[in-house]
This record gives C-alpha cells, sequence and structure tokens, in this order.
C-alpha cells in the first residue's frame, strides 16, 4: 500500500513539474505573440481625424491639387466623411479656377478613417481627398473624380454626387 501511494505522489509531482512546464511555454508562446502584435500596430498608420494642418487631395478639376485644413466646421476632434472644412490651397495648376494661397471650403469625400454604415460594415479609403465648394455649398470645379461614398447623400452634398464618376 505504501508502494502504490508513494508512486501517485510521484505521478502527480510529475504531472505537475510537465503541466506547469506547458503552461510556463504557452505563456511565453502568447507574449511573443502579444509582443509580435504590439510591434505590427506600432508600424501601422493611425487613422485619425481630418484636423488643422492635414494636407488633402483636391479631387475636382477647379485647379488646386493639394490644400491644407485650416479648420473643421463641425465637431470638437475634426472631420470625417461629408463634413465641410476650411482649406488653403498649398498646390494649383497654373490657369486654374483657384490660386496657391486662397482659402476656400472643401467637402471631405474620401477619408483613411474607416466610418460605420448602417448595415454594419465600414467604409475607409486610402487617402483623404475634398472637393472645394464656394459659399453657397456648390462645387467650384465641374467634375469629381475617383470613388465617393454614397454617405454624402445624408449631409445634403448631392450637386457632388451627381458630379461623381463612382458612388462607393
Amino acid at each position: 500500500m505504501a508502494a502504490s501511494s508513494s508512486s501517485s505522489r510521484l505521478v502527480r509531482a510529475v504531472g505537475r513539474s510537465l503541466f506547469s512546464g506547458l503552461c510556463n511555454n504557452a505563456d511565453g508562446l502568447m507574449r511573443s505573440t502579444h509582443e509580435m502584435m504590439c510591434n505590427h500596430l506600432l508600424f501601422q498608420q493611425q487613422r485619425t481625424f481630418i484636423q488643422m494642418r492635414t494636407s488633402l487631395k483636391v479631387v475636382d478639376n477647379s485647379g488646386a491639387k493639394r490644400v491644407a485644413c485650416i479648420q473643421a466646421l463641425k465637431g470638437k476632434k475634426g472631420a470625417r466623411l461629408g463634413d465641410t472644412i476650411v482649406c488653403s490651397v498649398k498646390e494649383a495648376q497654373p490657369g486654374g479656377k483657384v490660386k496657391k494661397g486662397e482659402v476656400h471650403y472643401g467637402v471631405v469625400v474620401r477619408a483613411a478613417m474607416p466610418k460605420g454604415r448602417c448595415d454594419g460594415s465600414e467604409v475607409k479609403f486610402d487617402d483623404n481627398a475634398v472637393v472645394l465648394i464656394n459659399k453657397h455649398g456648390e462645387p467650384i470645379g465641374t467634375r469629381v473624380f475617383g470613388p465617393v461614398p454614397h454617405e454624402l447623400r445624408k449631409k445634403k452634398h448631392v450637386k457632388i454626387l451627381s458630379l461623381a464618376e463612382h458612388i462607393a
């Protein structure tokens, strides 16, 4: 009887050491995976709101190539898809309707920050893009290049949607 109880203690001790060894290895694997995930997230670009000094691409034929956001007119954090911003023209084509240094209003038509839709899907783009508008909310250009999300319809920018090549 004494021999069987000592062997069961031995088995339990061995089982515990094996199990704890497996747990330690699993913790090590989890730690290394967690570290890899953190390192991967550090290399990814953080997608944020369009805020002051954000450089945006102009996707209409108004003559501007790039603009910088001066102020987001709605929200404290910044602008998202469909929001109106005040922007300054940084690069312009010669002979265009707008010149470098002019201040205009613009509607954000593409944003890198994901925006949720009612059906549960998300829409996000590779770049930040804007369409320049006048004080009355009408586009300065006569064409809009690239995809434009249909969320602009809710924000009452139907004229931009009618000028767009592709509605996403």
